[in-house]
């Protein structure tokens, strides 16, 4: 059943500690990072797109429309948030949500969107996953109507920090899901020795 939402991966990031370049393009065995968190993705949304700044043909392989921040200046993840809530305003009639995920984060929840979907139907505004006490503000949804706002308050000279744009100017709900040392579903790939354990860790749930 369709949950009215479109999903943004988020894939801004340079990399730093993984030697720069595109990490969501780096094999997770027999796929790339980014195919993978597509695959647990896409069976939760309507629509999907990546966003992600620069030649988007790097990420032609991935058949997704690539969605570039809208404005000038790096905004970090909130200037992923606006280019999705824009995008889905102007190209996802009858949808009433984005969900935003990380591209490094290739096991996050199967139940991730309709969770979020009904904590924001009781607060009415963003819901934000988190887990073990930690917030996760990447993996959140994001009524479209906040595109306005959002622009607003990051032109202005806001926070960039996008905890504090969801948490202190709005009824954000929190979401917990389960979450355990050796089944982190928000387990991110950093560094060369995260991608091996994320390599070993996603070919033992595959048995």
């Amino acid at each position: 059943m369709s949950l009215g939402v479109a999903g943004v991966i988020l894939a801004g990031g340079t990399a730093q500690r993984m030697g720069g370049g595109d990490k969501g393009l780096l094999r997770l065995n027999t796929k790339t990072i980014i195919e993978t968190v597509m695959e647990r993705l896409a069976p939760q949304v309507d629509r999907m797109v990546l966003n992600a700044n620069g030649d988007p043909q790097r990420f032609a392989s991935l058949g997704l429309e690539v969605v570039a921040d809208p404005l000038p200046e790096p905004m970090g993840p909130l200037g992923g948030v606006l280019a999705g809530l824009e995008w889905a305003e102007e190209n996802a009639p009858g949808l009433s949500h984005i969900v935003t995920a990380a591209a490094d984060t290739p096991f996050l929840p199967a139940d991730l969107v309709p969770r979020l979907m009904d904590a924001a139907l009781v607060s009415g505004g963003p819901a934000m996953a988190r887990s073990n006490g930690a917030l996760h503000p990447v993996f959140a949804l994001w009524p479209l109507p906040l595109a306005n706002d959002l622009a607003r308050h990051l032109i202005s000279g806001g926070t960039r920090r996008l905890r504090a744009y969801a948490c202190e100017r709005h009824n954000t709900a929190f979401v917990d899901f389960p979450c355990s040392p050796d089944a982190d579903p928000f387990f991110n790939i950093n560094t060369p020795e995260d991608l091996q354990t994320a390599r070993e860790r996603h070919q033992r749930e595959a048995m």
